[in-house]
């Protein structure tokens, strides 16, 4: 859980707080008539472009989405998250598309759905569609918050027909790739109970994600994730060619990289079994993923020494982008504990400012910084998904101005999508 137990001043902010809440609640009660038109997000090079326009993200994680629109208490929670994102200008949330084998489990077994919760999918992007916000759908974890890779190696084991009660199995068991390849065709080819559209007909879906953050630290050589993801994403553009692929790394350099004593964090960062470059560079994968957590990765460096490294780790994956895959690049996470020690939050301030400036940068040139995604947002009545790095983003004024600033800056540089013309006037007309 996040720790809110900082003091504000009492004369003035709190005046300031209550005003930027009432004013963002207008929003919150909108009747939305009919679905504005999106069109399917493509890439040009380097460039992210939608109608023949460069599209920069700046862009949100709320992964509980799926999770909570399967209980009807919590369900007015999606809606108020996506309206409040849209009121920020943001333009892309991304969010889980998998739950195996937990509670309120999307996937019993395998090949076995709840259609519930399978209804809860589709209300999530029914209600996204509405406000003109696209989801970045994730497909498995290698973690194992709601069942991951983990789940799947269980279920093998379970029918005996498992090679290794490795997690890592999951990336080179036959079976347990038939049991991934039958889940991913099934939420491909899903109709939309809501909107009745078709999961890969649907433009609301800005992409896939193949796996959240993985590694396969048994071949440290990088050849049974490599494997794997090459397999994989060739199958998902077998079924489906609209929509984008990305993978979902931390970024780190494998160890055949010339960056990975430069660039890296530390050592071990090589020893994973990812590589950025190879990873990412497959025709079948359409952007490069990075997440950023500079306190998990160092336990001793300062504040200003962890900004210092965000910047330098941010350039260097967007020079690769650039110079060696001619791809876009997102940081499809990036997030500040509040656990640190003497945290205060004008140094998370401080840290999505950094992250916002070099993406700015990068979209100033055109160039391949493609976006970023905070971890993680979320709406009151929500602490109990918040960890360390979750915010409020209205409830802290300095927070909410960077993030709308950037926001602006993104769309004065490169103009505005049509379906955010309006509310992008508002937002931006007194910066």
């Amino acid at each position: 859980m996040g720790s809110n137990s900082f003091v504000y001043p009492v004369l003035g902010f709190g005046s300031i707080i209550v005003f930027l809440y009432i004013s963002f609640g207008d929003l919150l009660s909108v009747n939305y008539k009919s679905d504005p038109k999106l069109s399917f997000v493509e890439r040009n090079g380097t460039n992210f472009v939608v109608d023949g326009k460069v599209f920069y993200v700046n862009g949100w994680n709320s992964y509980w989405f799926m999770d909570r629109a399967v209980v009807d208490y919590s369900r007015p929670r999606i809606r108020e998250m996506l309206q409040a994102g849209a009121k920020m200008g943001l333009t892309v949330c991304r969010t889980w598309a998998f739950n195996d084998g937990d509670y309120n489990a999307l996937q019993i077994s395998p090949g076995q759905f709840d259609e519930r919760v399978f209804k809860a999918l589709d209300y999530v992007i029914a209600e996204a569609r509405q406000v003109g916000i696209r989801l970045l759908f994730s497909l498995v974890n290698n973690l194992q918050a709601y069942g991951g890779k983990t789940q799947y190696v269980k279920w093998a084991w379970d029918e005996g027909v498992g090679l290794s009660a490795s997690n890592d199995s999951f990336f080179f068991d036959p079976s347990i790739r038939l049991y991934f390849k039958n889940y991913v065709k099934t939420i491909l080819t899903r109709k939309n109970t809501i909107t009745g559209v078709v999961y890969r007909d649907d433009p609301t879906i800005f992409g896939w994600e193949l796996i959240n953050e993985p590694r396969c630290i048994t071949d440290a050589s990088g050849d049974t994730l490599q494997d794997w993801i090459e397999e994989m994403s060739s199958f998902i553009k077998s079924i489906d060619r609209k929509h984008m692929l990305t993978i979902g790394l931390e970024g780190f350099y494998g160890p055949n990289s010339p960056k990975k004593d430069t660039v890296n964090p530390e050592f071990w960062a090589a020893d994973l079994g990812a590589d950025f470059i190879r990873n990412s560079a497959p025709s079948t994968i359409d952007f490069a993923s990075v997440h950023i957590y500079p306190d998990h990765w160092f336990k001793k460096k300062s504040l200003e020494g962890k900004l210092m490294f965000v910047a330098k780790w941010m350039r260097s994956h967007i020079e690769d982008g650039d110079q060696v895959l001619k791809k876009p690049v997102m940081f499809t996470e990036f997030g500040l504990s509040d656990l640190n020690k003497g945290f205060d939050p004008v140094q998370r301030d401080r840290f999505y400012k950094t992250v916002f400036d070099v993406i700015y940068e990068s979209a100033k040139k055109k160039g391949a910084g493609g976006g970023s995604f905070a971890w993680q947002f979320f709406v009151e009545g929500m602490e109990e998904y918040n960890d360390d790095f979750g915010i409020v983003p209205w409830k802290r004024a300095s927070t909410y101005e960077i993030i709308t600033q950037h926001t602006c800056r993104l769309a004065k540089a490169h103009g505005t999508i049509a379906s955010q013309k309006d509310n992008l006037k508002h937002l931006c007309s007194q910066r």
